[in-house]
């Protein structure tokens, strides 16, 4: 004879319960102010933890995407000169307090190598403060001749940051000119300079966003004396033109003594990795206004190069 199946008990959602729960004043009003506190009750452009999500890393690059180029419109900024180079080339007074400060150091523990190579980099750098005051003055030059009408050619753009970054943007404010400044959040947390136009700086998150925004408008772009992030952006820029994927702009490396040493690039072309025609997409400029004028002339009617 067949077993007769165990009741098995009720579930606990089809127990009704004592009251007509939607009758309840009281916790009808704590639910309505639970809905309205809700995370899914907030306006999707204003719930940070979602836009905050992975899922949503698309919707964030598109905002990076938009924000820079409706201000860039708004101020009528149709091109920009793009100003790259190492944030350790500061102005001589800094790097004349950072050798000072070294020596000192290295003064206390004379046997101590990293406290003397410490004071050889100083020394360099101090050497390389010129830099400084060339793109400073090369700013000035570029900016004070091109915002005086309503939209603006050649605004400097730069990094945002200390070094070469700081010396452009400030020969643009040195001349009460507008010049932009292309943010990065990296876990030093670079703040920006104080001489960019408020307007016109930007923190980004991708770095794929930031270089967009650089080339987009680029008429000129002028590499001064750097290291890893300024080669990577050399030779992003180099590989651009050489595929033919951006406009054609003058590439000047600023400096031939520096950029000679750390890039052979000659060596490159003889070891063919690289054409003999690629090397004619730089130039080289020793002056602020050799730099000028090579952009001048490049956008001279006839004077530009073939993209």
């Amino acid at each position: 004879m067949p077993k007769k199946p165990k009741e098995l008990p009720p579930k606990v959602c089809s127990i009704l319960p004592d009251t007509i729960l939607g009758d309840e004043v009281a916790l009808v009003a704590e639910n309505m102010e639970q809905i309205l506190r809700s995370p899914s009750y907030c306006l999707a452009q204003d719930d940070r933890s979602l836009l905050d999500k992975p899922e949503l890393r698309g919707v964030r690059m598109l905002l990076e995407l938009h924000k820079p180029e409706l201000a860039f419109q708004a101020h009528k900024i149709t091109s920009t000169v793009i100003v790259f180079g190492g944030t350790q080339i500061v102005e001589r007074g800094a790097a004349e307090r950072r050798l000072s400060e070294a020596r000192r150091h290295a003064a206390a523990v004379p046997t101590d190598p990293l406290r003397a190579r410490e004071v050889v980099r100083s020394e360099r750098l101090l050497k390389r403060s010129r830099y400084y005051d060339a793109a400073r003055e090369f700013s000035r030059l570029v900016s004070i001749d091109n915002q005086c009408d309503d939209r603006r050619d050649f605004c400097i753009v730069t990094g945002g940051g200390p070094g070469i970054m700081e010396a452009a943007n400030r020969g643009a404010f040195d001349v009460g000119c507008q010049s932009i400044g292309l943010n990065i959040k990296l876990p030093s947390e670079q703040q920006p300079n104080p001489f960019i136009t408020p307007d016109l700086c930007f923190q980004f998150k991708y770095f794929a966003l930031r270089k967009f925004h650089f080339i987009l408008r680029a008429a000129a772009v002028v590499l001064f004396p750097g290291g890893f992030g300024t080669l990577d952006e050399m030779f992003e820029t180099l590989t651009l033109r050489q595929t033919h994927r951006m406009q054609p702009v003058p590439i000047i490396l600023f400096g031939r003594e520096y950029w000679s040493k750390v890039i052979d690039f000659q060596q490159m072309a003889d070891e063919g990795v690289i054409a003999d025609d690629h090397l004619k997409l730089f130039s080289w400029a020793e002056t602020p206004q050799e730099a000028w004028q090579k952009i001048v002339d490049f956008h001279t009617p006839g004077g530009g190069a073939p993209a």
